[in-house]
Order: structure tokens, then C-alpha cells, then sequence
């Protein structure tokens, strides 16, 4: 029964995703679209966090890191080559390849929960201040100007995969991006679904069982850290595109604190709940900024607050535990047919 239902509410969520993506485009304006594409990279960001924190059970302040390192990892290789095929691999690749590095100090080194949320977010902070510092002629990577606090502006956006001549409108840059975030929503509900899942989700249950049963929790961390980096790293790379610019705002704190209260909004232990979260609270901030009455950052501050006092589980939980018992329920006794006076004496 729960695995039909877990099926059931996986194609459910897939076709709800297959129809925004065609759907869309025909009723919004391009600004609508180029709105809803910054959207989506949020929540791809998000979705690396809720996986991590939610499944993994690992808590980073420090994710910013990662989606800052995609972009950038983008931005220079898209400069440097023309092309976005490579780039693209390399705002995936990069991160992933410096969460290993970092991860297998912090989980072979058996550093415990508390010190990861400060050594993530510590490297947040160094990374944003050392791209900060990098203005000038002198810092550059090939053909691209670091730019330090400036950024680095006119990033080439997207083209076809070979094809350096066909770049993608705001439209096609829609698709790829709403594709990308249905494509790695597949693939992370594929892993939870499989033997490495399954073994990731009793390590945040209880690490020393799953350990005295064979299980190194080292080595699942570590793989777990890093398939999050590199979604964060591919958000990066959309969230790049989007504006066709990044600068060192992406390693902020802002950056970080943002895509925890995504998570916390939308609910852990789900990969709806982020996504929601992360849509949800985007909005918000839109609504803000276009207004004058109350600090963006302030509104995010009592968002999260009142959250996490009156619904700490996050939205999709409470709808799930709600939902779900009113749809189990069995008929009332007056719903059942009466049976007649023959069987009655049977």
C-alpha cells in the first residue's frame, strides 16, 4: 500500500513538473518566464539542501559554497570556451570534486554535526572574501576577469550541446532549466529509492546500528555531500544564466541563510518541500522588493520564526499527516449497505 502510494505521488509530482514546462510558456509574457526561471534554480538550490539535510541528515550552513562554485566554474569555462557543453559538466564536476576534498577531512576526521555546520559555513565565508578581494586586471582565469566585487558580467548564456552559434533564448533557457530540475528530481527520488538510499536514511536514523551492521557512515556521507554540492553547483549555473552574471554575492550569508529557511518552509524529509519552499519564498522576496513598507530581511526573519514556533514540521508534512488519514478513512457504519433479512438469519 505505501509503496503504491510512494509511486502514485511520484508520477503525480512528474506529470504536475512535465505540465508547468510545457505549460507555461504558453500562457506567461518573457517576463513571466525569465521570473519563473530564477524560481527554478532556487529550488534546484533548495532541493541539494533538503536531500542533504533531510535524508542525509547532514546539516551545512555553508551550501552557498557550492552554488557559488558552480556558477563561477561556469561563468570562466563558458568565457574561456565559448561553448556551454563543458561548462555546464564543469559547474556540476567542480563542486563536487571540492566537497570531496572538504568532506573527507570533516567525515573521516570524524568532526562531529555541530563543527560541519560551522566549517561549511566558515568556508562560505573565506570563498566569498576571497573572490571579493580578486578586482583588478591582475586576477583573472584565461580570458575572464575575476572582477571581485564588481563580478563577472556577460556571461554567455546557453546554447546547444556542440553548437557555440545556437544560443538559447529566455524561453528555450526555460525548458533546459524547468528540464534540469525534473531531471535531477528523478534521479535523487532513484537514489533514495535504491540500496544506497536506503542505507543513507538508517545512517541519520542511527549511525552506530547501521555501523555495527557493515556500513561505513564515512564513506555514505561523504557521497551523499558531494551528489549535493553538485546539484547546488548545477543551480549555480542556472541562477548564472538567468541574469548572464554572478558575483561574490553568491557565497553570501544571505545566500546560505535563504536556502535553510527553503527548507524549513517546504519541510525536511521531502523533496517536494523544498522546491515549494524555495517558490514560495522567491515570491515573497519579489513581493518585498517591489514595496517599501517592510526590509526584505526582516520579512524573511519573521517567516522563519513563525515557522519554525507554529509549523516546524514545514508545509508538506503537515499537509501529508493531515491529508493522508481523511483519504484512509474507512466508510461510516451508515454508508454500508444493509443487509436484508434473509442474511440476517443465515
Amino acid at each position: 500500500m505505501r509503496i503504491a502510494a510512494g509511486w502514485a505521488g511520484f508520477l503525480a509530482m512528474l506529470s504536475i513538473g512535465l505540465l508547468l514546462l510545457f505549460g507555461l510558456p504558453q500562457v506567461l509574457d518573457l517576463f513571466g518566464i525569465v521570473q519563473m526561471t530564477v524560481f527554478v534554480a532556487m529550488a534546484m538550490f533548495a532541493l541539494s539542501q533538503g536531500f542533504l539535510w533531510g535524508y542525509g541528515g547532514i546539516m551545512s550552513f555553508g551550501q552557498a559554497a557550492f552554488f557559488g562554485l558552480g556558477g563561477y566554474a561556469y561563468a570562466v569555462a563558458v568565457i574561456n570556451m565559448g561553448d556551454s557543453t563543458v561548462p555546464v559538466i564543469l559547474s556540476i564536476v567542480v563542486p563536487m570534486l571540492f566537497a570531496a576534498l572538504l568532506g573527507y577531512f570533516m567525515f573521516y576526521g570524524r568532526i562531529t554535526d555541530a563543527y560541519i555546520g560551522v566549517i561549511t559555513l566558515t568556508v562560505s565565508v573565506i570563498l566569498f572574501e576571497l573572490i571579493n578581494s580578486t578586482s583588478g586586471n591582475a586576477y583573472h582565469i584565461g580570458q575572464a576577469e575575476l572582477g571581485g566585487f564588481n563580478g563577472i558580467p556577460g556571461v554567455p548564456p546557453l546554447n546547444l550541446p556542440g553548437d557555440a552559434s545556437s544560443q538559447l533564448d529566455p524561453v528555450q533557457t526555460w525548458y533546459a532549466a524547468m528540464g534540469s530540475l525534473i531531471g535531477v528530481y528523478v534521479v535523487l527520488r532513484a537514489i533514495l529509492a535504491s540500496r544506497f538510499g536506503r542505507v543513507v536514511v538508517a545512517i541519520r536514523e542511527n549511525e552506530t546500528r547501521a555501523m555495527l551492521i557493515g556500513y561505513d557512515p564515512r564513506l555514505y556521507k561523504l557521497l551523499t555531500f558531494m551528489i549535493a554540492a553538485g546539484v547546488a553547483g548545477l543551480a549555480g549555473c542556472l541562477f548564472t544564466n538567468w541574469g548572464g552574471f554572478i558575483s561574490p554575492t553568491v557565497f553570501s550569508l544571505t545566500m546560505s541563510a535563504q536556502v535553510i529557511i527553503f527548507v524549513l518552509v517546504g519541510g525536511l524529509g521531502t523533496l517536494l518541500g523544498p522546491i515549494l519552499g524555495a517558490v514560495g519564498i522567491q515570491y515573497l522576496i519579489n513581493l518585498a522588493g517591489a514595496q517599501h513598507f517592510v526590509d526584505a530581511n526582516l520579512g524573511l526573519g519573521i517567516i522563519l520564526v513563525a515557522f519554525v514556533l507554529l509549523v516546524p514540521q514545514g508545509i508538506v508534512p503537515l499537509l501529508r499527516d493531515r491529508l493522508l488519514p481523511m483519504l484512509r478513512q474507512p466508510r461510516s457504519p451508515a454508508a454500508r449497505p444493509v443487509p436484508k433479512t434473509a442474511d440476517l438469519h443465515r
